[in-house]
């Protein structure tokens, strides 16, 4: 059960509640341009932001609505609701006090220098966060149990002003979450089909904090190494093949051909095996089409989480079906241990960082040096 939750937490390869509301953007205010993100538009009107957040399983349709309106005005005195807010949720901004789900966004939100507002989290032993990691043991940062089933009796003590939840596909909602009367801000920016667009999120987030520009600093940076990155891997006339994760019980779940890893494993100049299919998030697979699909790989790249580093034996002991791939014959198998590095806090909004992981390893010859996250498994 333990390894079924971190599978489910870590790619969040399920899908979403609805929750939503059906109902265009709205025709006045100015739209926000954004480069990459297909699933999010934000239109800034006089006196509040509306956001609004497409359906990823239902297409042309909205998944949530939200209208960030200022606590406070420019004087600093408290703000009014505006009279001609449209249907949606309602969030007072900036954000002073969160419950966060997943330690993807506690390390955003910490990296827009506003770690204070994090006054609850959910997973708490897979989160590598110092910060967070020193706020729970002293209490400062509650424990709100599994971000899955958080604990109700802990986030009602907690009075936070907003809950950062990953939707789920037919999950049946939120419970009794839903009766707290706390704006539940859905993550959804892992269903993206870019890395750029995924990172692009990190613009609504900033601005649910008050860190705007921060936010939009960070993301100009991670675009310009990104874009960077792939122009140089472009350049290496060397077309290795790749493989991602493995078995998790009967299932291998592995990144889809339009998912944000997909695509990021094609933008290091590197052959993926199911670049053709279209799916944003992963694809449940029996071993043996893997095995069918992929036993030709060059390369393997897998995350787990262990007090002890993979080898080349532990696996075996795993599936011993493992050695009929080409890259664990050659020794060729990368693995991100989750429990010692911080590749879930950092990745998602810094693609940049685990492309240039990938470049390293598939194009040695361009000099990237070694990679931050994934080591080469010994016997």
């Amino acid at each position: 059960m333990k390894y079924l939750c971190l599978t489910l937490y870590s790619l969040v390869i399920l899908c979403s509640c609805s929750g939503g509301v059906n109902r265009p953007a709205g025709t006045d205010g100015d739209t926000l341009k954004l480069k990459y993100a297909e699933h999010l538009s934000i239109i800034q009107h006089a006196d509040y932001t509306e956001v609004n957040l497409a359906d990823p399983w239902n297409e042309g349709k909205i998944l949530h609505t939200y209208l960030l309106v200022p606590k406070a005005n420019a004087d600093g005195t408290p703000a009014d609701l505006p009279s001609n807010l449209p249907q949606g949720t309602v969030v007072r901004t900036p954000l002073h006090r969160s419950v966060i789900a997943t330690s993807v966004h506690c390390g955003l939100v910490h990296s827009f220098s506003r770690g204070d507002c994090i006054a609850g989290v959910c997973d708490v032993q897979y989160i590598n966060i110092p910060f967070v990691e020193q706020g729970c043991a002293s209490g400062r940062i509650a424990d709100c149990g599994s971000g899955l089933q958080p604990t109700l009796e802990v986030i009602i003590d907690l009075q936070p002003d907003a809950m950062f939840l990953s939707p789920f596909q037919n999950s049946g909602g939120y419970g009794r979450l839903e009766t707290l009367n706390i704006p539940i801000i859905e993550t959804a920016d892992y269903m993206e089909t870019s890395a750029l667009g995924r990172a692009e999120w990190m613009r609504f987030y900033g601005m649910l904090f008050g860190a705007e520009a921060q936010a939009d600093s960070i993301f100009h940076e991670v675009e310009s190494n990104y874009i960077h990155l792939k122009q140089l891997a472009s350049k290496d006339v060397n077309h290795l093949q790749a493989m991602m994760d493995k078995q998790t019980g009967s299932v291998w779940y592995v990144p889809g051909g339009q998912s944000t890893v997909g695509r990021l494993i094609q933008d290091a100049n590197i052959n993926y095996p199911w670049s053709m299919d279209n799916h944003s998030g992963s694809l449940s697979l029996p071993f043996e089409s893997v095995l069918e699909s992929a036993s030709e790989a060059n390369l393997w790249f897998f995350r787990y989480n262990s007090p002890q580093d993979a080898t080349l034996s532990s696996l075996l002991t795993e599936n011993n079906g493992y050695s009929q791939f080409r890259a664990f014959r050659d020794g060729q198998v990368y693995g991100c241990n989750t429990a010692t590095t911080t590749f879930y806090e950092d990745t998602p909004f810094h693609p940049d960082l685990l492309l240039r992981d990938f470049i390293s390893i598939a194009h040695p010859s361009l000099g990237l040096g070694t990679p931050k996250y994934f080591k080469k498994l010994s016997k």
